[in-house]
């Protein structure tokens, strides 16, 4: 199948995972110092067909992501579920996941049919594109936003750069909270 429907999100479809442990990720330690780590992941977009919003008409696929940190066989120490939208009358893809630590994120961009390289983003506040917190994360690690650019100009290749910028209580700078990896088609 072609999948031509999901503009470019059609790209996604499959399953993916590292090679290794070559993901990086630069994110808050215990102490809330800077910690970078290296990560394998495991990444799955099944489509789901249309979903009609009324005289909106959107295709979406079911996503999910695991991440093990090098070393720690002990289970993923991150992981991710929810849905990549693309609406094509409007020219957007939109990316709504929730992580169980109590956050919630809608993100969306622009893009057209045939982009093989797009990004999503949202800010804290926004009533469309935004990001939603339980109280704890709200008063010690504010996310203020979150943007992750996805490049599959390379067949079978999927490559992402994702900034979480975090308000740490405490701290007058926030926090850039970044991760990145590449990843390969499993089928």
């Amino acid at each position: 199948m072609e999948y031509l429907e999901y503009g470019p999100l059609k790209s996604l479809i499959g399953s993916w995972e590292s090679e290794g442990f070559l993901g990086e990720n630069r994110a808050p330690d215990p102490q809330r110092n800077v910690e970078n780590t290296k990560f394998r992941q495991e990444m799955t977009f099944e489509p789901i067909g249309d979903v009609n919003n009324h005289e909106q008409v959107l295709y979406a696929l079911r996503y999910s992501t695991k991440a093990w940190e090098d070393g720690d066989d002990s289970g993923p120490f991150h992981e991710e579920v929810g849905y990549f939208i693309w609406d094509q009358k409007n020219n957007e893809v939109m990316k709504s996941f929730i992580v169980p630590r109590g956050i919630s994120v809608n993100a969306g961009g622009s893009a057209k049919s045939g982009d093989k390289k797009f990004s999503v983003k949202a800010e804290l506040g926004s009533a469309t594109y935004g990001v939603c917190s339980n109280k704890f994360l709200d008063e010690e690690f504010q996310t203020v936003s979150y943007e992750i650019t996805f490049d599959l100009e390379q067949e079978n290749k999927l490559q992402y750069d994702e900034n979480t910028r975090i308000k740490i209580k405490g701290q007058s700078k926030i926090f850039d909270h970044t991760e990145k990896n590449i990843l390969v088609r499993k089928k």
